[in-house]
């Protein structure tokens, strides 16, 4: 929330005097946006890529399929990265305390959901298929953030 919060507040605070932290080039600028554009484009298209499958937060009770085709054959969470991307570019566009502290704080509240909620969800909920799909495919970034073949205590996977 705080995140959300933030991302509305920057360029409000920036309109209303709040100077910025970096006083950048024009086209420091012009890749804001531009990453601004392309994540927000990047999340809806990673929302669209999951059909169905797509929900806002786990429910422990529902079952949805795996999806690991098209962008998901590339990262585990494309939407949150595509998030993260769009949040860096607002940051760039208005680089003002209020912007650089909702990006903390939108990939601090991104690593909790996907570590503490999702990524347990989903290995309970599809096992064995889920496990190698996160040893392959990084979580944010390619190759980066894989499951390793030991679980969290340290033992090897009973699922392998």
């Amino acid at each position: 929330m705080v995140a959300i919060l933030g991302g509305i507040a920057a360029p409000a605070a920036a309109l209303g005097g709040l100077s910025a932290l970096l006083d950048g080039p024009v086209g420091l600028h012009i890749a804001g946006a531009t990453l601004f554009v392309a994540g927000f484009a990047g999340t809806l298209a990673a929302q669209g890529g999951m059909g169905s499958a797509w929900r806002v937060g786990v429910d422990p009770d529902e079952r949805t399929d795996l999806v690991t085709s098209g962008v998901f054959s590339l990262v585990r969470n494309p939407i949150f990265t595509a998030t993260i991307v769009t949040s860096i570019g607002l940051t760039l566009m208005v680089p003002n305390a209020i912007a650089v502290s909702s990006l903390l704080a939108l990939i601090v509240a991104i690593e909790l959901q996907v570590r503490v909620s999702e990524e347990p969800y989903l290995e309970a909920t599809h096992g064995a298929t889920y496990r190698a799909y996160g040893m392959k495919v990084g979580r944010f970034v390619p190759g980066i953030g894989r499951l390793s073949s030991k679980n969290d205590c340290g033992a090897e996977d009973p699922h392998r």
